[in-house]
């Protein structure tokens, strides 16, 4: 496709926290739109301090951060193409601070990753400014509530996207005041991923966090926990149930915990070499035979319908997924490739028909991700439906 003459920009938390999952969330926007014949950038300016994964704590020396931006960036040929604004120090990295405010005023539209940064006044001079919200339900409770903070903050932008492609619906108790929000999902860069089927691979695993904490929300007598380790907890007894081996790539910090996963037959293995380097991460996997997980409770109960951009990477290379429902299945096929569960029975079912024909489920988790959530289709819908198409 040819390029375009405007640059897009994505802003990003890729030195907020020098992860490959948040790396690859990031190269999948940067890639895919680069596709679609746009001049891409990424740019971080949030101002907040990075975490420094060494030590497991914020620190007000980016040179970690900044180091793992440019190394990301030049590994995906987006060398000359990044910007990252110390804000506490008032120095920039990568692209010239000249270059950026060039950028600033050419740029056709800025996707606001995650919400990574709240927009100032040099992100609003004729860009399109759009919200892509990869974590559903908090806000839209907050806005409900009165938040002033989140009432600024998204009115500050000129169109919302959220992954919670179910909120509005009528089994989603989540209000949707104020704003109109439009549906996206998580997109996936199919070639990064292809690989081989592997009916030898041993484990179904995952890479995550056990607890999560500073973003649990009560409304109407609930309250919505932003964790996995409430959903980890009712489905510890899995692997005495179920066919089939289970490894996550986890440190639950508390040896209690860990031992409790361990002895319900969980092998746990060290994330942090995995979780830091996106080939690495790539590389577990491609190694896996597929991917069980649990969702976050905030994202479940309310039947948010979001999906993981974690789990496209497993379905991207063929490997099934076995996720907790959280309403996808109303716009994504379920029941081959991709397998959602509510109960202990329906998990253990389903990892039983993955292993009644594992080849069928590998080739139909990457049809899926072929099917609906490939870069080009999700990136190209999104930004038609931003006025950016």
């Amino acid at each position: 496709m040819p390029p375009r003459r405007d640059p897009l920009l994505v802003l990003g938390i890729v030195g907020q926290y020098p992860m490959a999952g948040v790396a690859w969330q990031a190269i999948h926007y940067l890639l895919g739109l680069r596709r679609l014949g746009w001049d891409v950038y990424y740019v971080e300016d949030s101002g907040a301090a990075p975490y420094d994964p060494r030590h497991g704590g914020r620190t007000d020396d980016p040179a970690y951060s900044v180091g793992y931006v440019a190394d990301v960036m030049r590994r995906f040929g987006f060398e000359d193409r990044w910007v990252y604004l110390d804000m506490a120090r008032d120095e920039t990295y990568g692209l010239s601070r000249g270059r950026l405010g060039e950028l600033y005023r050419q740029a056709a539209g800025i996707l606001n990753l995650c919400g990574a940064t709240a927009p100032r006044a040099e992100h609003r001079q004729g860009a399109r400014l759009v919200y892509v919200e990869t974590d559903p339900v908090y806000e839209q409770l907050r806005i409900a509530l009165g938040e002033e903070s989140s009432l600024g903050f998204l009115a500050s932008h000129d169109v919302l996207f959220t992954y919670g492609e179910n909120l509005g619906a009528a089994d989603c108790p989540v209000p949707l005041e104020r704003f109109t929000w439009h549906p996206t999902r998580p997109p996936v860069v199919l070639e990064e991923w292809a690989a081989p089927p592997d009916p030898g691979a041993a484990f179904f695993t995952t890479v995550a966090s056990w607890e999560n904490k500073g973003k649990d929300i009560s409304f109407r007598g609930e309250t919505y926990q932003w964790s996995k380790h409430v959903n980890f907890l009712r489905f510890l007894d899995l692997p005495r149930h179920a066919v089939g081996r289970f490894e996550l790539a986890m440190d639950p910090v508390d040896p209690a915990v860990t031992a409790r996963l361990r002895d319900a037959g969980w092998t746990l293995v060290d994330p942090a070499p995995i979780s830091r380097d996106p080939e690495r991460y790539r590389a577990f996997i491609r190694a896996s035979r597929g991917e069980f997980t649990v969702a976050k409770d905030i994202y479940v109960r309310p039947r948010s319908g979001w999906f993981s951009d974690r789990s496209v990477c497993y379905l991207a290379a063929g490997r099934p997924v076995v996720t907790q429902d959280t309403g996808v299945g109303k716009f994504v096929p379920t029941g081959r490739g991709l397998l959602t569960y509510g109960t202990m029975e329906e998990a253990v079912e389903a990892l039983r028909g993955i292993e009644a024909d594992y080849v069928l489920h590998s080739a139909a988790a990457r049809a899926i991700a072929t099917e609906h959530f490939a870069a080009e289709r999700v990136l190209g819908r999104l930004l038609a439906d931003a006025g950016l198409g």
